[in-house]
């Protein structure tokens, strides 16, 4: 088991950190995280692209309306 001397010193670490910790989470960001990624796609046919390309993996696995005609 831990000595009383080594669990204090934890305990002041762990302060610290906490300490540390919710500093961090006050400060506010000073951008808006839109502003950072408009225009981050120069073109736009590979945008159009990889628009189409998710709406694909998105409608993967839903039946067409063949199959379900035919059931």
């Amino acid at each position: 088991m831990l000595d009383e001397t080594t669990l204090e010193q934890r305990l002041v670490s762990l302060e610290h950190t906490v300490a540390e910790l919710k500093r961090q989470m006050s400060v506010v960001p000073t951008t808006n995280w839109l502003e950072k990624v408009t225009g981050s796609i120069s073109d736009e046919q590979t945008f159009l692209e990889i628009l189409e390309y998710g709406k694909s993996l998105r409608y993967a696995d839903k039946p067409t309306e063949e199959t379900s005609e035919q059931a």
